[in-house]
């Protein structure tokens, strides 16, 4: 059944998408659908309805969704767990060393009915259903036990509605000290329970409710329907029981995220009951809000700094833009012009006589990627001649994975997520970097993208022909809505709560979503930019922009780790670390997928590649350019295995911000260059930077 609700959504979507085009125009190209052998089964977790148009598969809830869907995931300020039929929370504790910082999952509380029904599901098998989700939230119904949770991110307490009258049991792994009901109008609706590990906790309800049973480990609840909400009282102010108490009966049952105005995103909760709502933001959400009303002393830890209280249901979030241009924002001075242009001939030549060798999506990709920066460069510093050979090269390389004649792999068109997959992934999860189960989507898709996006530009006739092939391939990590593009899911890789990307796909982790490499995740919305910026998409272009400037800040807030330190990270990571390897939803780890935390080059270089114009505002803080040089340098000489030519290209790149002379002194002894990387374009970095003084 589920497949074929999917096999109708594509065919629908290529009717209404044909609908779209003006007539005389040629249908657009579809890459040709496919029964992949890997992916898993959507229809075991969610709702029919949802079958009908494609799902996510790099958000937040990801966990939920996989295997038997009992992994937890970080809604902020919970970790949350879903099991059988109950549902766990953990305020989470910081573990540290100056390797790493974790919250791993410790269930504090548990949230059940007494009895469950004798509701027999055959696919759902007594564990959850997701009935509903959006940008900021997801709806989980357990129907054996008549509880729904709404999750909504950022939500101090978290909403359970019971939808037929049931006893609820409240129980958790640590003894209960005490228990108190509090009286409100003669209605016993609050209930204060403290743990031996010195957490408060407060049960809210929107009736009166009678406690039938209490352990030392559980408290049971007469039957009830309505509404009951927990939260853990923080210890950051002593007025937080009371500003709980205050916005207790105001709860969020989803949240969306608005992509309107250029380098404005909005947030709009859908909420029920009396009162204001109370929401929490984090580091990042406090530097964009616009006149937003602030509970500073109202705190909650967490791992990715303090969430602070906002009451309101919608906020504004306002970037710093971020030029989007083909070349350096400075310019080159023309007495650099003789040295990039000696390279740039060199480049050019070795473009047409050496042969493309790999199939991998990713490595493919970057080739592509590489030649489009030569063409790019060689207008900057008016070296128009090399400019045809340039483009023969990017025809024929990216002509055949358009139209499916590549051979040994190639994108096809999965229904039964929504998404492109290459052939190779289809059949084995581990190809392609899991490009087949969705990892990696935004990095592979964005060195395509940049190379069609110059493409389109140098020769427009070509960009007109291949316009429908080159927004499949950026709509499948890009597209804004559900509605808009009925092929792909809601911005498959970029999560609009924690403002960047996500990288895992469809695999179970207990940390939840991971990123490592910020940079890739920045190239992929600046290339949609240009995509946007070629095809005169004045939208698609804005959209590129927004995301980019969003992952941007968020790599400096997360991944770059300042001497001084950002208040986020506990000091002794801070101390060893200038740069983190990779990111998790519960997780900072020193250590790369690739590579050990050691090899501090390539912790830099993962971050920072590919270099482009979007480069320099990723890396615009010269304090901090410098202490990730002088962080790295000692790694370049360590003994044991070899230190990669490539990677030190990277090191030499940042060195240049701030000591133009020394890194091109450097760069010009290089022996070779990163796959995705060549002399030109470290040439075209160093002689595009100004001098600056920190």
């Amino acid at each position: 059944m589920a497949r074929m609700l999917n096999s109708l959504a594509l065919i629908l979507s290529i009717v209404c998408f044909t609908l779209l085009i003006p007539q005389g125009t040629p249908a657009p190209f579809l890459f040709p659908a496919t029964q992949s052998t890997v992916l898993p089964e959507p229809s075991n977790f969610f709702t029919p309805n949802l079958l009908t148009t494609p799902l996510p598969t790099n958000s937040f809830f990801q966990n939920f969704a996989l295997k038997n869907g009992d992994q937890p995931e970080y809604f902020h300020p919970y970790t949350i767990r879903s099991a059988s039929s109950s549902l766990s929370l953990s305020y989470p504790s910081l573990s540290y060393t100056s390797a790493f910082i974790s919250q791993p999952f410790t269930p504090d509380l548990t949230i059940s009915a007494s009895q469950t029904s004798t509701f027999q599901d055959p696919n759902n098998n007594h564990h959850h259903v997701i009935s509903d989700f959006n940008d900021l939230s997801v709806t989980l119904d357990f129907p054996s036990s008549h509880l729904r949770f709404f999750l909504v991110r950022g939500s101090p307490f978290v909403t359970c509605f019971v939808y037929t009258p049931t006893a609820v049991s409240i129980s958790t792994n640590y003894t209960i000290l005490s228990s108190s009901s509090s009286l409100s109008s003669d209605s016993n609706t609050k209930v204060t329970i403290k743990l031996e590990n010195n957490q408060t906790w407060l049960i809210y309800t929107s009736s009166p409710i009678g406690l039938t049973d209490s352990t030392t480990s559980t408290l049971t609840f007469g039957e009830f329907s309505g509404i009951v909400r927990v939260a853990v009282l923080p210890d950051s102010d002593p007025k937080s029981e009371a500003i709980l108490d205050q916005f207790s009966t105001c709860y969020p049952t989803s949240g969306a995220a608005v992509l309107g105005k250029p380098y404005t995103l909005g947030y709009k909760w859908e909420n029920n009951g009396p009162g204001d709502l109370l929401m929490l933001a984090h580091p990042l959400h406090l530097q964009l809000l616009s006149h937003a009303t602030v509970l500073k002393d109202f705190k909650y830890k967490s791992i990715d700094g303090d969430l602070v209280g906002i009451v309101g249901d919608s906020w504004v979030l306002q970037p710093k833009p971020v030029p989007i241009t083909w070349h350096s924002v400075g310019g080159i001075k023309e007495n650099f012009y003789s040295e990039i242009i000696s390279a740039l001939r060199r480049d050019v030549e070795a473009l047409n006589s050496a042969e493309i060798t790999t199939t991998s999506s990713y490595f493919y990709g970057k080739l592509i990627a590489r030649a489009a920066r030569l063409a790019l460069i060689a207008e900057e510093v008016a070296c128009l001649d090399v400019i045809p050979s340039i483009k023969k090269f990017l025809i024929e390389t990216i002509e055949p994975w358009l139209e499916g004649t590549f051979s040994g792999n190639g994108f096809l068109y999965d229904a039964k997520w929504g998404g492109l997959v290459t052939k190779q992934g289809s059949t084995d999860s581990g190809a392609d970097f899991g490009f087949g189960i969705y990892n990696d989507h935004h990095f592979h898709l964005g060195y395509f993208v940049y190379g069609v996006s110059v493409l389109a530009k140098i020769e427009p006739a070509w960009g007109a022909k291949y316009k429908p092939q080159a927004y499949s391939l950026v709509e499948d990590f890009i597209n804004k809505g559900k509605l808009s593009n009925l092929l792909y899911p809601r911005l498959r890789s970029f999560d609009l709560y924690k403002l960047h990307s996500w990288a895992g796909g469809l695999t179970e982790f207990a940390d939840g979503r991971n990123q490592e490499s910020t940079s890739e995740a920045v190239n992929a919305y600046y290339s949609a930019a240009m995509m946007g910026k070629a095809y005169g998409d004045t939208q698609l272009e804005a959209t590129g922009s927004m995301l980019a400037a969003l992952e941007i800040q968020a790599a400096q807030m997360w991944w770059h780790v300042r001497e001084g330190g950002n208040k986020i990270y506990e000091k002794d990571f801070t101390r060893e670390n200038r740069m983190v390897g990779v990111v998790w939803s519960t997780k900072r780890d020193s250590g790369l997928w690739f590579a050990p935390s050691e090899a501090r080059e390539i912790r830099l270089g993962i971050q920072m590649l590919p270099i482009s114009p979007i480069t320099e505002v990723l890396f615009s803080d010269v304090g901090f350019a410098r202490e990730v040089v002088n962080w790295t340098l000692p790694a370049l000489h360590r003994e044991g295995e070899g230190v990669g030519e490539g990677w030190k290209g990277f090191v030499h790149c940042v060195q240049g911000i701030y000591d133009k002379e020394g890194a091109l002194e450097k760069i010009r002894s290089l022996k070779g260059f990163d796959d995705g990387n060549s002399l030109t374009n470290l040439l075209w970095w160093i002689h595009s930077r100004k001098l600056s003084k920190v």
